[in-house]
């Protein structure tokens, strides 16, 4: 209780606590009272009690504190008595789950929780540890040390064995380089045959026009037009593995670039598939000429067979696309241009191979 008294009049603020009882309601909890009373200023603590002069001093004063303690505490100063059905007790605010009581004794009603947005792409993968692999892949790469690395024999004979699916794997190389592909003088780009073929049927579609187009049917094309197959293409056909066109038909390839980019199939002087020797690059094509680019990370990934090729087959076409990259080495590759190489089937764990062994293995006379 607060009172504050003057020459000629005094003022006696009542407040009530934040927490009020039914028993507490009689007699009124708030009330203002005058009481003349002369004295000078005192301070007392409970009853808080101030005196000072001066009427109107003393009550801007006194409703400047009312303000404060309004402020801080949360408590109000009426000039009539709480009622008590305004009033509810702190067993029921427990209750309610959506209204909690902030500092300043104000029921605020919480906000509901915003529903997080679901992820997409990658960020909707799980996390590494959190994968799981097939029982055929744990067990089969058991038999491989992570970070060991194997010569080149060894990483064959181990592929092979590791091969264990139902249907026949293709074996991969992966070529981790130094080179940056956004710079120009740093991209990779290029072709390599393979002695021994990729194991798997190519079907070859040519545009040209004039003489060349029965040239190209000699030579064993499965596909052969121009204008005609042009507009095939844009209605969706796309039943071939290799598109090869003669340099007078670019012109008209050019509206193509939009359907056959995206899949790899837009007709380049870098790969071969821009030639007017139709019938040689026909005939590249269905012996095993395999097109090869780094992608934006500075990986190269190169088909060099079957898992069912014999180990010479297989290291005579690795040993082929390891030497086709190293001699197409872009200009602005700087340092160590290799930094790994590793070999694996389609479905099978990535075995860790010796750069420098493999960079000058010598293959046996006989193979």
């Amino acid at each position: 209780m607060a009172r504050c008294g003057a020459t000629s009049s005094s003022i006696m603020l009542t407040y009530a606590a934040s927490s009020v009882h039914p028993q507490d309601l009689n007699p009124p909890l708030s009330l203002f009272s005058f009481k003349p009373k002369t004295s000078a200023f005192s301070l007392h603590t409970n009853p808080l009690v101030f005196s000072c002069r001066g009427e109107r001093r003393v009550a801007k004063w006194v409703d400047d504190l009312c303000i404060q303690r309004e402020a801080r505490s949360g408590f109000y100063c009426n000039h009539m008595a709480v009622s008590a059905a305004a009033l509810t007790t702190e067993a029921e605010l427990a209750e309610e789950e959506d209204v909690e009581e902030t500092e300043g004794g104000v029921a605020v009603t919480t906000a509901p929780a915003v529903p997080k947005k679901p992820k997409k792409g990658k960020a909707a993968l799980p996390l590494k540890r959190d994968r799981t692999r097939s029982k055929r892949f744990l067990e089969i790469q058991n038999l491989r040390e992570i970070k060991k690395e194997y010569d080149l024999n060894t990483a064959i004979s181990l592929m092979k064995q590791m091969s264990s699916t139902k249907f026949t794997e293709t074996a991969e190389a992966h070529f981790r380089l130094n080179i940056d592909p956004k710079y120009n003088d740093q991209q990779l780009r290029a072709t390599v045959s393979l002695p021994k073929g990729t194991g798997q049927s190519v079907k070859v579609a040519v545009l040209t026009q004039g003489e060349k187009f029965d040239e190209a049917k000699n030579a064993g094309a499965d596909l052969v037009g121009g204008e005609d197959l042009i507009e095939q293409i844009k209605q969706g056909f796309m039943e071939f593995d290799k598109l090869i066109a003669s340099p007078d038909m670019m012109v008209k390839v050019a509206s193509l670039g939009k359907i056959l980019g995206p899949r790899g199939l837009m007709p380049n002087p870098k790969a071969g598939t821009v030639t007017a020797n139709i019938p040689q690059a026909i005939e590249e094509f269905k012996k095993g000429k395999v097109e090869y680019r780094a992608d934006k990370t500075g990986i190269v990934h190169i088909p060099f067979g079957k898992v069912e090729f014999s180990e010479e087959d297989l290291i005579v076409n690795f040993l082929a696309a390891a030497k086709s990259v190293e001699s197409n080495k872009p200009k602005g590759a700087k340092g160590v241009y290799w930094k790994s190489a590793y070999i694996c089937s389609s479905m099978g764990p990535s075995i860790r191979l010796n750069i420098k062994e493999v960079l000058d293995y010598k293959p046996p006379s006989d193979v």
